[in-house]
């Protein structure tokens, strides 16, 4: 592996770890509707497990409503099911074929409770960034035992990560920030 395949492989990791966060933040309920609070959700359907969106159209026609619409209406059971057992504290409504869910207010304890787990999943994304981090690091290494670096290279090649790093980092306290202005926003 050469230098720059290592420095490009520790970004594009450093990238899908902020990406997977964003994913994970998307599923966090804030006061309005979004489909991505449930198209996620596990649906036992067909005597297999799939996600939601892959049953059911899902869209937001009011900012505190949701309306799934199955694509095959024997599977109605089995997502009300669903949702009933995610810890989403939302309860769906099954109006023939179409599942409507009123998204309540959060109270001022849920919005704190939500604002932990945001911290929560951002320093999990951190950790994944500081593992590719050590990741690109250890492969300069490598490449400086092999002869294939100077001392001077493998120096700036750690620097370079390092600062890769500072910049993704940065980035989910960003999103962090954000994110909990939207949870506390009443």
């Amino acid at each position: 592996m050469s230098l720059e395949e290592a420095l490009f492989n520790a970004e594009e990791s450093m990238e899908k770890a902020v990406q997977f966060m964003m994913h994970e933040f998307s599923g966090i309920r804030t006061g309005k509707a979004s489909p991505a609070l449930v198209e996620t959700l596990d649906v036992r359907a067909y005597d297999t497990s799939m996600k939601l969106k892959q049953l059911a159209l899902i869209s937001a026609p009011e900012p505190r409503l949701l309306v799934i619409q199955p694509f095959d209406a024997s599977t109605v059971k089995d997502i009300e099911r669903a949702i009933n057992e995610s810890k989403l504290g939302i309860n769906p409504v099954v109006d023939g074929k179409i599942i409507r869910i009123p998204i309540p207010e959060l109270s001022e304890e849920r919005r704190r409770d939500l604002a932990k787990t945001v911290k929560h999943l951002a320093e999990e994304a951190r950790v994944r960034i500081r593992a590719c981090r050590r990741e690109g690091i250890e492969a300069a290494k490598k490449l400086h035992k092999e002869g294939e670096l100077n001392e001077d290279v493998l120096r700036d090649t750690e620097s370079d990560v390092q600062k890769m790093t500072d910049k993704f980092v940065l980035e989910i306290d960003k999103h962090v920030a954000t994110k909990e202005a939207e949870l506390m926003k009443i």
